[in-house]
């Protein structure tokens, strides 16, 4: 009971004094980062900033130390201090608290590029981050309306007009502390004129520079004036930007580039495909859903060389008053794939993405529940089908029952023990 009363105490704490706690460990980093003293290049953006990171591993190897799993002003800090965060007992917090003084004495992480990514999930803590990290370059890859929810009291507030500005001003903090470089995506209004007057050199970049995009479910090829670029997965047409940059990025760092990424290794839940049971092709874009990143992949389904086309959507979370909104959007978008079938999972499409999806002539079916999504799946399909997945819901749990090879399991979203424990609740093992 004592237990359970002090760490019950120790998360409310974190809670309320959130960046305290994280100036905390910020400081006792702030030795490691010093005596490692790397180049840093940020990412950061609404979606799309651990491909973007990926990208840049296959393209730096062992130049750079990468942080991976680490975006937020406490998973930096550990990531310098060599530690390893919260994976399961919230017990370890005590045992983080002492041991960042200990690690702050002696740890240095090595290589001549710090490549890190930063997330904008609160008010506040990308300019946390970017005042200590102060990068070398940023690259900004996309700006949507992610973890809205947490920017509604700045608009109530009155400090910004709407949540699209609040967010924006959020992430732009970091292109204002950046010394060198600042890489945006020029067809985006917002990012222009929040980097309209910063010290550093804004790089502007447009999807229309690409020439030719080719997707099936097993490769996908970017063609571009200057350069390219091949994978062996399926992958959205947005990644365009993402490639522009990494293309600067690296002739920048006097590097050659590398554009056959087909062995680079794709992050879990972002466009990996799966042979699946029966004859099924699935790709997982299972790892989140936000509007931006759904219709990055909706917009890939309306490219992608394939018969067939089944869509298993998960619901928008995170989005505050602005979800009944949000959603309304998605059934517009899922509607302009013209896809075969379309399964909801979650309480948000059943109620806001169905009704418009009926009006609209597209057949829709609706769940709360992932078990009755797979048995639909089951029962319906002939094999000849290409299902994509994206979104929450634990939509992984479903593509794991699909499987052709059940080993391709480890490659799915949401593998730690906290995240099987939460399916164990559902009933998902």
């Amino acid at each position: 009971m004592c237990y359970n009363k002090a760490m019950t105490l120790v998360m409310r704490l974190k809670k309320r004094f959130y960046f305290v706690a994280a100036g905390y460990f910020r400081f006792f980093a702030g030795f490691a980062l010093r005596r490692w003293h790397p180049r840093v290049v940020a990412i950061t953006g609404s979606a799309g900033k651990t491909t973007m990171l990926h990208l840049v591993e296959f393209e730096l190897g062992e130049r750079a130390h990468y942080s991976h799993d680490a975006n937020s002003a406490f998973g930096i800090a550990f990531d310098l201090l060599g530690m390893q965060g919260i994976r399961g007992s919230k017990l370890r917090w005590l045992r983080l608290i002492f041991e960042a003084p200990i690690k702050a004495l002696f740890y240095r992480r090595q290589g001549e590029f710090y490549v890190v990514e930063i997330d904008g999930e609160r008010p506040h803590e990308t300019e946390f981050l970017a005042k200590w990290l102060r990068p070398e370059l940023t690259l900004w890859v996309s700006l949507g309306r992610s973890h809205a929810v947490q920017f509604e009291r700045e608009v109530a507030a009155g400090k910004f007009a709407n949540i699209d500005a609040a967010i924006a001003h959020e992430f732009s903090t970091l292109p204002k502390y950046t010394k060198e470089y600042v890489y945006i995506d020029g067809d985006n209004q917002l990012m222009r004129d929040t980097c309209a007057n910063i010290e550093a050199k804004v790089v502007e970049f447009h999807k229309n520079d690409l020439e030719r995009y080719n997707v099936y479910p097993t490769r996908t090829d970017f063609v571009f004036p200057t350069a390219s670029f091949h994978f062996a997965q399926p992958q959205p047409k947005d990644l365009a930007i993402q490639l522009l940059m990494l293309e600067k990025l690296v002739k920048y760092l006097e590097l050659p580039l590398k554009t056959d990424l087909s062995n680079m290794p794709v992050p879990p839940g972002r466009s990996s495909y799966f042979a699946g049971k029966n004859g099924l092709k699935l790709i997982d874009s299972s790892y989140n859903a936000h509007l931006i990143s759904v219709a990055s992949i909706l917009e890939m389904v309306q490219n992608l060389h394939a018969g067939h086309k089944w869509l298993v959507i998960g619901d928008i979370v995170d989005q505050g008053s602005l979800e009944g909104e949000e959603h309304q959007k998605l059934a517009e978008m899922i509607a302009a794939t013209h896809p075969e079938m379309v399964i909801l999972v979650g309480r948000r499409t059943k109620e806001y993405t169905a009704p418009r999806l009926k009006e609209l002539g597209v057949t829709v079916r609706t769940t709360l529940d992932p078990h009755k999504a797979l048995k639909f799946i089951e029962e319906n399909t002939t094999g000849d089908e290409t299902i994509i997945f994206k979104g929450s819901q634990y939509l992984e749990w479903i593509i794991e029952q699909l499987l052709e090879n059940p080993a391709d399991a480890e490659k799915l979203p949401r593998r730690e023990k906290a995240a099987v424990r939460r399916r164990e609740k559902w009933g998902l093992n």
